[in-house]
């Protein structure tokens, strides 16, 4: 977690490579709970905008969210976080991740879609946001 702007705004990072894999017996109730766990921490952190940098690089298929998990999420989410969130990027996309954005996007508002923004390498993260608040895991360095 960081901070941007004058107002000091929020900035979520959530590194996918650090969930538990799917072949996990009590996988939906971890992720159930990481979830709320999230969605509580959310709610504490945003007063105002955010932004949620979504970590994707070094994360194996098999430790990514399901797409009905994700779906599960959005509509959970409160309308004044959905509302507050100014942006949405996915760092390093993999093809799983941008075919599952495409599948999705009649299904999730036209508002939503435009704040979601693929960024390809740290470089041109660092030209986005300010990193000096900003940790990035080693193995996404790598």
């Amino acid at each position: 977690t960081g901070y941007y702007g004058d107002g000091l705004n929020a900035i979520i990072v959530f590194a996918a490579c650090f969930l538990p894999d799917s072949s996990r017996t009590d996988y939906n109730y971890v992720m159930e709970n990481l979830f709320l766990y999230v969605i509580s921490t959310l709610e504490l952190m945003v007063a105002e905008d955010y932004m949620i940098v979504y970590l994707n690089g070094a994360t194996p298929r098999r430790r990514m969210p399901g797409l009905g998990w994700m779906k599960k999420c959005y509509q959970m989410i409160d309308r004044r976080l959905r509302k507050n969130l100014k942006s949405f990027i996915i760092v390093h996309p993999s093809w799983f991740i941008r075919t599952i954005l495409a599948v999705t996007r009649p299904f999730i508002s036209t508002k939503f879609s435009s704040k979601i923004q693929y960024v390809n390498t740290l470089a041109e993260l660092r030209e986005m946001i300010p990193m000096e608040y900003v940790h990035i895991p080693d193995s996404i360095v790598k």
